[in-house]
């Protein structure tokens, strides 16, 4: 897939002394977060994420940044850093370092745990680079300070990258929780002296710019988790993403005090846990957990299941759950709690996984009838705040869609930034900074890059287009024999067809056109087996299309005799 911006050609060579940003992901969309700084002929990648496919991408696993503009200069990277452990930050790690194993890899104690937790099975063993807040350190031309900032996964770090041409301030995603769970508050002070160092650029978190105000604690999760907990007369099965630790912690609270043991489902739910409790981000009281596969022998009354699936992933536990497809078999009275808020393009999924845990008789406690999530993500006010805190000369929205970029940017406006020095990019878009200004210089191949199964990069947007019309059409075959050397038909046309909705025998009207169409054919003394491939598709789609405005695929078998 070529870059989104047919008007924007290659850039041009970088100006000495400047500094080139291309963000490979995380632009105009909610996932997939990559940035590439450049100065002086050498690279820092700040966040490698993945991007989760939606119905319209079927059989897809993972959507990842696209590595080309980088791959001719995988020995040009002197790190890569990543702001916090969620899956759209480190999730692609793992396929960039299949690429070159000896990245240092940069990141917060928590952060580097779930990285190797996640790469032990790939088979990688990364060279890690322990930080945290207030430390800095060099990556050969980039100066970098890590800051804290709060966010819903303990150890989130914001990252100022300096160099010659300037200081870039990359926030990570954060929020201005004032009352954390851990305590552990966003480096306001931090910011405040960078504004007054001199801020050259700001990269801000967009996701909530459209959202007024300032986002709710925290702390004020707990009591209704507690209270849902306290007045559930069955089991209570609370689903949750994976790295969710603070959501976690508050559920094995609830459960100490009201006498539950607690399981955890889902593999990615048992490592991340097992890794924050070993580095002491988790606090479990010994005896409280039990395994999974000893749960159902427990009075209904004295569990909690902590599971993943509260997106609707098909395969996830609470999906499976919902579809009688697990070993737990979701009951009359259970309680079913999703402590999240969605994902855009993910509502549909979970409407399905609600309705249909409520048809086995589960009560399910949802963001739309309880206060059960916060979102990770500063609001506008928020983001006020930091802009005004940080002064910059530059604006650069990131890590949203449009409309979340563009919310941003008409924020950043209001606080006195010149509306000629805000740069709305989108992935593949390159920005330089020079001389204390960032313009847009160019574009690069920046598209989307997806995992089906083992294969990497092997989909292509045209197998995504079979795959849908396959899925929504179904398809037609039509085997034919021919004769190699005069093309004409020995044996058939048979038509069969699969998922298309055509009454089998209503393709004795068009095999006669077929005929038709191959003695025709013949007679001009077309032999290519392209070309009468072509003929067949031509005339089996045109009846299709006329007789019943379908376009299913249509696939000619033609063997040579």
């Amino acid at each position: 897939m070529s870059h989104p911006h047919p008007e924007l050609g290659p850039p041009p060579p970088l100006p000495e002394g400047a500094l080139r940003i291309v963000a490979l992901g995380g632009l105009g969309e909610i996932g997939r977060n990559m940035a590439v700084f450049e100065f002086d002929g050498r690279l820092l990648v700040v966040d490698c994420g993945v991007l989760f496919p939606e119905a319209e991408q079927p059989g897809i696993d993972l959507i990842l940044p696209d590595f080309d503009y980088i791959r001719d200069r995988l020995d040009d990277i002197e790190a890569v850093i990543l702001t916090h452990g969620h899956e759209d930050h480190i999730g692609a790690v793992p396929y960039l370092l299949r690429e070159r194993r000896n990245i240092p890899v940069v990141g917060s104690k928590l952060t580097l745990a779930l990285l190797e937790a996640k790469l032990t099975e790939h088979r990688i063993q990364p060279v890690k680079v322990e930080v945290a807040e207030e430390q800095r350190r060099a990556f050969g031309p980039f100066d970098c300070e890590f800051l804290a900032v709060n966010h819903s996964i303990p150890d989130a770090l914001a990252v100022a990258v300096r160099t010659p041409a300037g200081i870039v301030l990359h926030t990570g995603d954060f929020r201005m929780d004032q009352l954390p769970s851990d305590g552990r508050l966003t480096d306001l002070g931090g910011f405040a002296r960078l504004g007054r160092e001199g801020v050259d650029l700001l990269m801000s978190d967009s996701t909530n710019a459209e959202v007024p105000g300032f986002v709710t604690s925290e702390r004020e999760i707990g009591p209704v988790i507690d209270e849902v907990v306290r007045t559930s007369s069955k089991r209570v099965i609370v689903a949750s993403f994976a790295s969710h630790i603070h959501r976690v912690q508050q559920v094995i609270d609830a459960a100490e005090r009201h006498g539950r043991k607690v399981a955890l489902i889902g593999r990615s739910m048992v490592r991340n846990m097992g890794v924050a409790r070993d580095l002491g981000y988790l606090r479990i009281p010994p005896g409280l957990i039990v395994d999974s596969k000893e749960i159902e022998g427990w009075p209904p009354d004295e569990v909690v299941l902590i599971c993943t699936g509260s997106q609707g992933e098909p395969m996830a536990a609470l999906s499976r759950m919902a579809n009688r497809d697990h070993p737990i078999r979701v009951a009359e009275g259970d309680t079913v709690l999703l402590a999240s808020s969605l994902v855009p393009g993910n509502e549909t999924a979970v409407t399905r996984v609600i309705n249909g845990l409520t048809r086995w008789g589960a009560r399910v406690v949802h963001k739309g009838n309880a206060k059960v999530h916060v979102s990770g993500h500063a609001a506008a006010g928020e983001l006020l705040y930091v802009l005004n805190l940080t002064r910059p000369s530059n604006f650069m929205p990131v890590h949203g869609e449009w409309r979340h970029l563009r919310a941003h940017a008409k924020l950043a406006a209001l606080t006195g930034v010149p509306d000629d020095h805000i740069v709305i990019a989108e992935d593949g878009v390159v920005v330089d900074l020079v001389d204390g200004r960032a313009r847009i210089t160019g574009a690069v191949q920046a598209g989307y890059v997806y995992v089906d199964g083992t294969s990497v990069g092997d989909v292509t947007e045209f197998a995504l287009k079979d795959r849908r019309i396959l899925g929504e059409e179904g398809f037609i075959s039509v085997v034919i024999v021919v004769d190699s050397n005069t093309g004409k038909v020995t044996a058939g046309p048979e038509i069969h067809a699969r998922g298309s909705g055509i009454d089998p025998d209503r393709f004795d009207e068009v095999l006669p056109q077929v005929e038709k169409a191959l003695q025709e054919n013949a007679a001009d003394g077309v032999v290519d087996i392209q070309q009468i491939r072509r003929v067949v598709r031509r005339t089996v789609g045109s009846w299709v299309s006329n007789t019943y405005r379908r376009r299913p695929m249509i696939i000619p078998v033609v063997v040579e005799v």
